[in-house]
């Protein structure tokens, strides 16, 4: 087993498991189930990866419009 992407996800979100199965519409102690057992199937995977892309992409987003915020007080001075 590589990294444990239950882990990686709830960290990286800021999460616990349990909030990370609200998000993926399970119960509650499955994200615990499958940390502890390894065995994820391949949509919960791809389910996290996207979250974690998702919450990457939000952070950028959010830089570049704070970028483009600076720059027009910066002309409007």
């Amino acid at each position: 087993m590589s990294d444990n992407i239950v882990k990686k996800t709830c960290k990286e979100l800021g999460i616990t498991q349990k909030e990370l199965a609200e998000l993926m519409g399970v119960n509650d102690g499955t994200p615990a189930q499958w940390s502890s057992k390894g065995d994820i199937p391949d949509m919960a995977r791809n389910f996290m990866k996207v979250l974690v892309e998702n919450n990457n992409n939000k952070s950028k987003l959010n830089k570049v419009t704070n970028a483009l915020k600076i720059l027009d007080d910066l002309r409007g001075s």
